[in-house]
């Protein structure tokens, strides 16, 4: 017992248990250990703390490490942006009368603050958040003015990716250093977009190329971005179920992963170069395969100026008319009789030049990550729908709006469609030029009807979505040139919708009759149209300038 007391004072044994009980220590150096233990606890937390911090800093000083890449950060900034504008429009427009003077000029400053949270939201998240900024900007005439000019800065104000990470993409993606692989590389991209830039290199044989290589964290951030957008968007609905914008989300969850991937970008631009190679106006730069991965595409470097830049075109004389026309021609060509599209014609992505060789005027196609392809039964029955509404058939205007789901909202179907106003579309859209007052018309109604609109979009076939996106594009560009709603446009269009129609009839029948039938009604209708556009033509004419250049003809002036 003595030798066990002992042993208990000097430290080197436990309480144990004697004879049923146990016995306590006298005194021990447990809490001693216990303390050191503590101490050594907290100084590796410190020396690990001032690690981590000294880490931090470093790979944030060297632009390694950026805030906005962390998660949280970006979820609660988006939460935070959705809750306040939601707040905003709850408690704003409360105690103003709906529909009065005061309620709508309120409502357009609300829309304008909203609009302004939003884009600094897409700026400080980037990346997937800035893509779906630029979509919801080019809908013109579809969302509030507030918000599509707010939302056009996007275009210029995409990320750009440091040097240091483009040598890491293309080091990861090609095995080899930039040295290695070209004579010399420009470090200043010539453009950059939210999901990527462009820089200009040489080849080490003397090829001049456009390299496009993926910002290196837009891969892995794009799936929680969209699952965070979906959240948001099903939240929102809660508080204001008129507004149903889960369409956005859709679009953005099945393109995003085609655009990400360069490769499907690089058979998209071959297999438009195939489709369209007859239109000799139309340049689609080839793409080196060799040095071509899912995050870094290598083509063929085209220079030229931006399709809305009419001092370029004036400068390199340029027709401006000519441009349009051949621009209307390659996407109804695109849209009616190949329904495969090119859906991201901003400026930034056509280009305008004079053909080296040639010298003719020239346009540019760039940036076919995103492109839609319509079903043919999506494509007939919108091929039918553009007949009726360039010829003023009213019945069948609302038969084929019924087919592509707009229902009883096929009034505003045809007004979103057309950007006209509907009296227009009634009167005839190829018949008059819009003017600027059905021009602001049409944009304010946009903010009267957004609900119907949203609804709209909604219901439409998923195709219809990115074809709206493309028109209104396509009209901003018409409106830069001063061409915008040409009649000249319309019947170009009507053109297409007659070869296409025609060529699913003469695949429909086995009838050698019926095919020249068919063939025959298309020559004609064909005739029609290039008759009709004499007309207009002669119309247009001063009949002065007529009469002289007539007599000039019959006249001529003996030498």
């Amino acid at each position: 017992m003595a030798e066990v007391v002992r042993r208990l004072e000097d430290g080197r044994d436990r309480p144990c248990e004697i004879q049923g009980q146990v016995q306590p220590t006298v005194k021990n150096s447990a809490p001693n250990r216990s303390g050191d233990m503590a101490r050594r606890a907290l100084k590796l937390a410190s020396w690990t703390g001032m690690a981590l911090g000294a880490s931090g800093f470093y790979l944030y000083s060297n632009k390694y490490l950026d805030p906005n890449d962390f998660g949280a950060v970006r979820v609660g900034r988006a939460v935070a942006t959705t809750a306040v504008i939601s707040y905003d429009y709850l408690t704003s427009l409360r105690s103003v009368p709906y529909g009065s003077e005061e309620y709508l000029q309120l409502r357009s400053k609300v829309h304008l603050r909203s609009a302004r949270r939003l884009c600094e939201l897409c700026c400080a998240n980037r990346g997937t958040f800035i893509k779906v900024g630029q979509h919801l900007g080019a809908l013109d005439y579809l969302l509030p003015e507030e918000y599509t000019s707010t939302l056009k800065v996007l275009h210029s104000q995409a990320p750009q990716s440091s040097m240091q990470e483009v040598r890491q993409v293309i080091r990861e993606d090609l095995g080899k250093e930039i040295h290695d692989l070209f004579v010399s590389f420009d470090d200043t991209p010539l453009g950059a977009a939210s999901l990527a830039q462009v820089h200009k290199a040489v080849l080490h044989d003397g090829r001049t190329v456009a390299v496009k290589v993926q910002h290196p964290k837009v891969q892995a951030q794009s799936s929680k971005d969209i699952l965070l957008m979906e959240v948001l968007v099903l939240a929102v609905k809660q508080l204001f179920p008129e507004f149903e914008f889960m369409w956005l989300v859709d679009e953005a969850k099945k393109n995003l992963p085609l655009e990400l991937d360069f490769l499907n970008e690089g058979r998209n631009a071959e297999r438009l170069a195939q489709m369209l190679k007859h239109f000799d106006f139309l340049k689609v730069p080839r793409i080196y395969w060799e040095l071509s991965t899912k995050r870094v595409l290598l083509m063929e470097f085209v220079d030229g100026g931006q399709v809305n830049d009419r001092d370029y075109m004036e400068r390199n004389k340029i027709d401006v008319n000519e441009i349009s026309r051949h621009l209307g021609k390659i996407y109804s060509e695109m849209i009616f009789v190949n329904g495969f599209v090119h859906c991201d014609p901003h400026p930034g992505n056509v280009l305008v030049r004079k053909h080296p060789g040639t010298g003719r005027a020239e346009i540019v196609l760039l940036d076919h990550g995103l492109y839609q392809v319509l079903t043919e039964e999506f494509r007939l029955n919108y091929c039918h729908l553009w007949q009726s509404l360039i010829w003023t058939d009213m019945k069948r205007v609302r038969k084929y709006s019924e087919r592509l789901g707009a229902g009883d909202l096929y009034p505003l179907f045809a007004c979103m469609l057309t950007a006209r106003s509907w009296d227009s579309v009634n009167r005839g859209i190829s018949q008059a030029p819009v003017t600027a007052t059905e021009d602001s018309e049409i944009r304010s109604n946009a903010a009267n009807y957004l609900p119907q609109i949203s609804q709209l979009l909604n219901h439409v076939p998923r195709q219809m979505l990115l074809i709206f996106k493309t028109n209104d594009l396509l009209r901003g560009i018409e409106a830069a040139l001063g061409t915008r709603a040409s009649a000249s446009s319309f019947l170009n269009m009507s053109r297409c919708c007659i070869r296409a129609l025609a060529t699913h009839k003469k695949k429909s029948t086995c009838s050698s009759f019926r095919r020249a039938q068919i063939s025959f009604s298309e020559a004609f209708n064909l005739w029609q149209i290039n008759l009709h556009e004499l007309v207009l033509r002669v119309k247009g004419l001063k009949l002065a300038s007529w009469v002289l250049a007539l007599l000039g003809w019959l006249l001529p002036t003996p030498h």
